[in-house]
């Protein structure tokens, strides 16, 4: 690999010269244009180059350098999803006539139950993202929430929005590596991750960190991005579908369900549950997961919910195009949008064969002694 460029804080603050504290339109824009355009170029560029090729030197790279790989990806990507999604950067399960962000709400709520997090706890949140489920934990069970993040744009975004909605009382965000925690043994009495760790190079490692700071009979609930059992190694459309998510969502390497189930045990927990809960239906009227990213109509709900349907992906895909050619967005502002689109191809038709799943749940327990 050729010059990589460090996504330090120094260069985050850089990068970011302007954080804007609203979802519009108008903020995807303003964000893109307050852009240190070098530093953005050159981030694209340290991006790429870890797919450059697909043989096992760059894969390995992937793995060793996977926080300077999240950490770019997120660099670039966040305002993007927060366009596009929202606050919480996870899927969900979503009834007939339930918006998404009501589909987001209930996913987060059932984690938290399984998680038996209760008022007053002291709960980790692994991977907090912009904090989106760390508020929403706050405001259905009382509980006093830590972020962790190793992104200082994310972490940033997080304490705006706990400052607007005053809650900085009761979350704290810090900047952390999940793989070597900032935390003392013991220390929370629930933890839980909602589609994070699959950003881990080792999940043995990760899950082995929360049982550590979990207390003993805490529980750990977590919604694990996964290949399935049907997916075949040496299918060559399996392996492509694997590597666009990689690539378009910033992941070293996926692993199968069964492995993220034995690294839970070998972590510690007692197992309680563990399913795939993708293509499960609870009341039998659910829609597909992934149909706001394969949406191929025109939704008139909102500037969010247009911006994820297929004609609303084209549409921003265009207008980011005309907005690098003019100089308003940084060079390499089309690459990132065409990084997210390998994104949606990947996770749709990898849903499609069921070859992956973005909501392997597993509930442990850690044993009191």
């Amino acid at each position: 690999m050729s010059q990589i460029l460090e996504p330090t804080p120094e260069l985050s603050r850089a990068l970011h010269e302007r954080v804007v504290e609203n979802n519009s339109a108008t903020s995807l824009v303003s964000r893109l244009q307050g852009k240190n355009k070098e530093l953005q170029t050159q981030s694209v560029d340290t991006y790429q180059q870890f797919w450059a090729t697909n043989t096992q030197e760059t894969e390995q790279n992937r793995t060793s350098m996977y926080k300077t790989l999240t950490n770019t990806y997120y660099n670039l990507a966040t305002d993007f999803y927060e366009y596009g999604w929202g606050e919480s950067f996870h899927f969900a399960r979503k009834s007939h006539g339930e918006t998404l962000r009501e589909s987001i709400r209930r996913h987060e709520h059932i984690l938290f139950d399984h998680a038996h997090i209760k008022e007053g706890m002291r709960v980790l949140d692994v991977g907090c993202g912009v904090g989106g489920p760390a508020r929403e934990c706050i405001r259905y069970t009382g509980a006093h929430v830590t972020g962790l993040n190793n992104n200082d744009y994310q972490i940033e975004r997080a304490n705006i929005y706990a400052r607007k909605h005053e809650q900085q009382d009761y979350s704290q965000f810090v900047k952390g590596d999940f793989m070597e925690m900032p935390f003392a043994e013991n220390e929370f009495d629930a933890v839980y991750a909602f589609e994070a760790t699959c950003h881990a190079p080792v999940l043995k490692d990760v899950y082995s960190q929360m049982y550590r700071v979990l207390k003993p009979g805490g529980y750990f609930a977590i919604y694990e991005w996964c290949l399935t059992d049907k997916f075949d190694e040496n299918n060559a459309e399996h392996k492509r579908l694997a590597l666009a998510i990689e690539h378009g969502d910033g992941i070293a390497k996926l692993f199968s369900t069964r492995v993220a189930l034995q690294a839970a045990k070998d972590a510690g927990f007692e197992i309680e549950l563990a399913k795939d809960i993708a293509h499960e239906t609870t009341v039998g009227n659910e829609l597909p997961w992934y149909g706001d990213l394969d949406v191929g109509m025109v939704s008139f709900n909102g500037l969010q919910s247009f911006a994820r349907s297929q004609i609303g992906r084209v549409f921003t895909s265009n207008a980011v195009k005309l907005l690098e050619k003019v100089g308003i967005a940084p060079k390499g502002t089309v690459q990132v949008q065409d990084v997210l689109m390998t994104a949606a191809d990947g996770l749709v038709n990898g849903a499609k064969q069921q070859i992956f799943t973005p909501m392997y749940l597993i509930v442990g327990r850690k044993p009191l002694n």
